[in-house]
């Protein structure tokens, strides 16, 4: 089931033809009953920017006569945190404007896996709250709740309270405090929030145990807590704290440099 907002008619496209839906097998993808996209007309030829704005919904749903998922190997199943469907003062948000939940309970572990000779068991247990890459793992709907499975390198980290500050990331991730935007030009003028340039700057605020060699141990990273560090500008995934400040967790191969 695929919806989006495109022009009010119907079209067919190859797949072979759209970078966009890459992983596709070739074949005709349709689509009908779409909205208008500013700048899009009919008769126009359709391009890939015309489909960034495409929505797939993919959650596989699971039939009520199946009563568990056990996740295999390096996987994990995790149920979904609930969307806030209001602001702090009450005003409701419509779907468009509710973020996607990037956390949720681990509810059930594969069995681990395999690194050289090492049997390795996964590193977070059932019940514990984690966060993890914004386009990780599939979506599935099972008794009653959104679900994701995911592979174990997915989670970015552990979260045990309600602030994005307090995470402790897991295996090469590294959390960073974001340096702040600079708010005016070297001659003195204000910028606004779209032209302030996205600063790739940061202070180590957490670091995970480091990736395992072949043997299953693992090898500390090389930056620390109270790092400055720079960093590769379009990497990992970002959150906003209670405290206003903008956070990163990415990982430990896309930190380029330690300033002092």
């Amino acid at each position: 089931m695929a919806t989006a907002q495109l022009t009010a008619f119907s079209i067919s496209v190859s797949a072979r033809n759209l970078s966009s839906f890459e992983g596709l097998r070739a074949s005709n993808v349709k689509f009908a009953s779409f909205k208008p996209l500013v700048g899009v007309g009919v008769g126009l030829p359709l391009s890939r920017r015309s489909f960034q704005g495409l929505v797939v919904k993919a959650a596989t749903v699971v039939a009520p006569k199946y009563t568990s998922i056990t996740p295999l190997g390096d996987r994990v199943l995790v149920k979904i945190k609930t969307v806030e469907e209001k602001t702090e003062s009450g005003i409701l948000l419509p779907s468009s404007a509710q973020s996607k939940p990037q956390g949720g309970e681990v509810v059930a572990v594969g069995e681990g896996k395999t690194i050289g000779k090492a049997k390795l068991d996964i590193s977070v247990k059932t019940g514990t709250q984690v966060v993890y890459s914004k386009y990780a793992g599939t979506e599935v709907e099972f008794d009653g709740s959104s679900h994701l499975i995911l592979k174990e390198d997915d989670i970015v980290g552990i979260l045990e309270t309600d602030d994005i500050k307090d995470l402790k990331p897991l295996n090469d991730r590294v959390f960073i405090k974001v340096a702040e935007a600079e708010e005016k030009t070297a001659g003195g003028l204000l910028l606004t929030e779209a032209t302030k340039e996205k600063p790739s700057i940061g202070t180590v605020i957490a670091v995970g145990p480091g990736p395992l060699d072949e043997e299953g141990n693992r090898k500390a990273l090389s930056v620390s807590p109270g790092n400055t560090v720079l960093y590769s500008k379009y990497a990992g995934n970002d959150f906003k704290g209670s405290d206003g400040a903008i956070y990163i967790a990415l990982r430990a191969s896309d930190v380029m440099a330690i300033l002092s």
